[in-house]
């Protein structure tokens, strides 16, 4: 009787210490913005101005998702070393209710974006992201339309 309550004693203990892998698994299951994904085309509509930009030359931009927060990363491909030299990061909680993504700018190498909310519409087809939204950050004369395209980056 002694070794059926130690044994099972222990199995409660190894049990309870196992890693929730199927729970994180089901969140990212049910969460499509998961993952890496690269920014392939971005277009700014400010004052009836459109300025689109190609971010498959010259420069190259990512977005990482997990389950509560997102970050990005942009930088030239000339790695610094002519005019096109250029490095941005910045990141934060975000929020997803249906295809609402708002993303809270906690941190930015330009900190004056830094504490702002930008919501968009997303839409997920296939390994394409694109969101759509207002960038409005008051003090640094910022009220443009963003529509930016990404591509899951695959393992």
């Amino acid at each position: 009787m002694k070794q059926t309550l130690s044994l099972l004693f222990v199995s409660t203990i190894i049990l309870a210490c196992q890693p929730e892998t199927s729970q994180n698994s089901a969140q990212s299951a049910g969460n499509p913005l998961i993952g890496t994904w690269r920014l392939v085309k971005g277009t700014l509509i400010e004052k009836g101005d459109t300025l689109v930009t190609d971010y498959t030359k010259q420069r190259s931009f990512i977005k990482v998702i997990n389950e509560t927060h997102f970050a990005f990363l942009l930088h030239d491909l000339a790695k610094g070393q002519d005019s096109t030299a250029v490095f941005t990061a910045g990141g934060g909680p975000y929020s997803l209710k249906d295809k609402e993504y708002t993303e809270h700018l906690e941190y930015c190498s330009d900190r004056g974006w830094e504490g702002h909310d930008f919501p968009f519409t997303i839409t997920i087809s296939q390994d394409t992201l694109v969101q759509q939204g207002v960038e409005k950050v008051e003090k640094a004369g910022i009220d443009r339309i963003n529509i930016e395209q990404y591509v899951k980056v695959k393992k």
